[in-house]
């Protein structure tokens, strides 16, 4: 890094995380990863809400067959993108290359990441035929409808911190993906019988609670009807933020910080 930038290390400057969200953002769309991306994320969520979620039998005009699938979507969707974010610089070197800009670790976490998020954001919103559908169908909440599509939003901005810090601390994209997927795993399924018994049998129900509390799945229970708690809230920008303090600090190593 140059001597400019170093007073600043720790310190974020917004156009510098805005020459890095730019940067990304066209590279995710010179290549055919993101309309590949994009396809699949759309054909998956139409198939789960109209398939498995039943969406026309329900004869509700809302749009909880469809968020309720999300999790389990981004669980194997998410880290595909998040795999990249730093495991291809590290193992192709251009890691150095970008820490010799006049920019701080944290300007270029949070640029790739904020590219990343804005990049799954955009996907999210292809969906919006069936935010018309329901209108076209009947006379939803459309309140609650929008408080889902945040829900999701932010949920998957949790999941890509995740698999971002996962990506800063491996060389290889598909071990990167491997690890959060089971990372992302875990969490979705926290709050679920089948790992809640598993600490029930020696913890007690405070661990218990602790856990469940944990679930990516349980946090977003509610805002996908309509209901914005303040702890769900809390719970997903406090993990944005922790993984992507922990992402500064696992790129801080590999460039020798």
């Amino acid at each position: 890094m140059s001597a400019h930038a170093t007073p600043h290390r720790l310190g974020l400057s917004f156009g510098a995380v805005g020459t890095i969200f730019k940067r990304e953002m066209a590279t995710y769309f010179a290549t055919p990863l993101a309309y590949v991306f994009i396809v699949v994320f759309l054909v998956l969520a139409g198939s789960f809400t109209f398939y498995l979620g039943n969406f026309f039998d329900r004869g509700q005009a809302d749009l909880i067959s469809f968020f309720q699938f999300h999790p389990w979507l981004y669980v194997v969707l998410i880290p595909a993108i998040s795999m990249r974010l730093w495991a291809e610089e590290i193992n192709s070197g251009t890691i150095e290359l970008l820490m010799t800009l006049p920019i701080t670790t944290a300007d270029a976490v949070l640029g790739k990441y904020l590219a990343a998020w804005a990049f799954t954001g955009v996907s999210l919103a292809l969906t919006f035929p069936l935010w018309i559908t329901i209108n076209y169908l009947g006379s939803p909440d459309n309140g609650a409808v929008l408080a889902g599509y945040i829900g999701s939003f932010f949920m998957a901005g949790g999941y890509l911190a995740l698999g971002s810090f996962i990506s800063a601390l491996t060389r290889n994209q598909v071990i990167a993906f491997v690890i959060a997927t089971a990372v992302c795993f875990i969490l979705t399924a926290a709050g679920s019988p089948l790992v809640t018994a598993a600490f029930s049998s020696w913890a007690g129900d405070g661990v218990v609670a602790f856990v469940r509390s944990m679930s990516f799945m349980n946090n977003f229970q509610d805002i996908m009807r309509g209901v914005l708690d303040l702890r769900d809230v809390v719970y997903f920008a406090s993990l944005i933020l922790f993984f992507l303090f922990c992402t500064v600090a696992a790129v801080n190593r590999f460039k020798g910080a």
